[in-house]
């Protein structure tokens, strides 16, 4: 059956549509009013408001069923998805309403302290990360419930032709499941390995977020060597560390410094000499791609992913030595306290160094969402490591390949013919199937792994968020599409959620290879998504 809440959805359809292709400023002024009417959402599922003002809000409820209202709201803030408004609100209200429990702590409002990495977080373990409605709604309040979504015949006669288009290149793969029932509703090619592009990074969170859980926070800290006056910066392996002023939430070398500073004081020092350890991370510290400007050299301590243009996402150039940079900074603010500092060099904290204070990424939800948005590689690739680590592996390139793909056979995932090189799916040798990226999204929307839930909501919205910000804006898809991008010389993917003209929620993959032109290749992969959100196949 269809819960009252897509039924509305159904209805409500066309003003999404409408509102996707809204100016920005004009949605921006209907923040408050969004938020207010997602508390009366909320407290409606709970069944806590009168029988009129739940009538209010019955078409609300339905939008915001698919996100694309409350996306909406969050993608006119400065900081992104991952922020505290809009999205992660209405997504966090509307979990807990459905879940009744859990999903109320998640990001930088968890009063974790920036200083000491400790953490309030309950016991009980971590608390899932704001689902995606859809989900939600789709697998049915009380559970898988809902009926096969669609004729596969019906489907196979809508996306064949589709993904026949000469644009998706000389080899592609397709696969479509239903994600209440888990039953696949399409396939082609589905268990054909070819070269995924950056949805390596679904593969990437899912291993990540299944190794060290949705709370686990990436620390960096300053020790001192007992009777040597010797401070090291201990890199945590946090790509996110920056050294901006204005931290957005995110770890501040700023702020290890400061308390740095104020530690070395108390002590009574003020000459020190500078080191920086980045031995949590082995190997190599240059991807096989060489030097590029979609990464930085992987190493444990770098500060604002050693961009040196001052961007936040996308390619930049990048310093060549990201932890002797970041040491250096460090260092020119503690010379700000009057702190005299050494040049920095390499060095190993010993297990006799004193902690003398520390900074904590955002938990590893919002590190996972950020990479999935923005397609960072950086991140992606500190994360493998950081699995690898997790899982008693070497934490370099290989392995942590080898552990990506060993958390996914853990889970029970079809990885038979994939084949792991790195995180950031920038290695050309990476091979996924259609049909394991399709398994990757429906594992992560399982009510049995709440902290895999980032995983959805981490995923670029169509026409609003992200890698798919500029793409879907003149059609029906946006907001309703959620999918990870691909892009390499002659290959092009996508996988992700959509959900359909009856009120099921899909997950699909394609990729195409040998592909001429990425821009219309491009373009192809979005039509068959959006024939996808617009079929009534049922």
């Amino acid at each position: 059956m269809v819960v009252p809440e897509l039924r509305a959805w159904r209805a409500a359809r066309p003003r999404l549509a409408r509102l996707a292709r809204t100016a920005r400023p004009r949605l921006q002024r209907a923040v408050g009013a969004v938020k207010e009417q997602v508390r009366q959402v909320a407290q409606a599922a709970a069944g806590r408001v009168p029988r009129s003002a739940r009538s209010r809000n019955a078409q609300f409820t339905a939008v915001a069923a698919t996100t694309g209202l409350a996306l909406a709201a969050a993608v006119v803030t400065a900081a992104g998805p991952w922020d505290s408004s809009g999205q992660r609100t209405a997504e966090r209200d509307r979990a807990v309403a459905l879940e009744h429990a859990g999903g109320t702590d998640h990001g930088r409002r968890s009063g974790t302290s920036r200083t000491s990495g400790t953490s309030d977080t309950s016991a009980g373990g971590p608390r899932p990360a704001p689902s995606a409605v859809p989900v939600l709604v789709g697998l049915g309040e009380g559970g898988n419930q809902v009926k096969s979504a669609s004729d596969g015949r019906a489907l196979a006669g809508l996306l064949d032709p589709l993904l026949a288009d000469p644009a998706l290149g000389t080899r592609h793969s397709a696969a479509v499941v239903d994600v209440a029932t888990g039953e696949r509703l399409y396939g082609r090619g589905a268990d054909d390995a070819l070269t995924p592009a950056s949805t390596t990074k679904i593969a990437t969170a899912v291993a990540a977020l299944s190794a060290l859980g949705a709370d686990h926070r990436l620390t960096t800290r300053a020790a001192l060597e007992p009777d040597t006056g010797e401070v090291i910066l201990v890199g945590g392996g946090d790509p996110t560390l920056t050294a901006r002023k204005d931290a957005h939430g995110w770890a501040s070398l700023r702020t290890l410094a400061d308390a740095t500073a104020a530690a070395l004081t108390r002590r009574g020092l003020h000459e020190v000499t500078l080191s920086y350890d980045t031995t949590l991370f082995a190997g190599p510290e240059l991807h096989p791609i060489g030097v590029n400007e979609n990464l930085a050299p992987v190493s444990a301590l770098m500060a604002d992913e050693a961009r040196t243009d001052g961007s936040t996402s996308g390619p930049a150039p990048r310093a060549g030595e990201p932890a002797a940079d970041a040491a250096r900074a460090f260092g020119r603010l503690l010379s700000a306290h009057g702190i005299r500092v050494s040049a920095p060099g390499p060095s190993k904290a010993t297990g006799r160094a004193e902690t003398l204070a520390t900074v904590s990424s955002p938990p590893l939800s919002d590190l996972v969402e950020r990479m999935l948005t923005n397609s960072d590689n950086d991140i992606a690739e500190a994360l493998a490591r950081q699995t690898a680590a997790a899982t008693g592996g070497r934490a370099d390139f290989a392995g942590g390949a080898d552990a990506i793909a060993a958390q996914l056979g853990k889970l029970g995932l079809p990885i038979t013919g994939a084949s792991f090189h790195d995180g950031s799916g920038l290695n050309r040798a990476d091979r996924l199937t259609a049909g394991l990226l399709t398994a990757l999204l429906l594992k992560a929307a399982d009510p049995a792994h709440p902290e895999l839930r980032p995983v959805l909501t981490g995923l670029p919205v169509a026409g609003f968020t992200g890698t798919l910000a500029g793409r879907y804006t003149s059609d029906g898809a946006a907001g309703v599409v959620r999918a990870k991008t691909g892009t390499l010389t002659g290959v092009n993917a996508l996988a992700g959620t959509a959900v359909d003209q009856d009120g099921h929620l899909l997950a699909f993959a394609f990729l195409a290879e040998g592909t001429t032109s990425p821009d219309t290749a491009q373009s192809a992969l979005d039509r068959t998504a959006t024939a996808l959100a617009s079929c009534g196949c049922g």
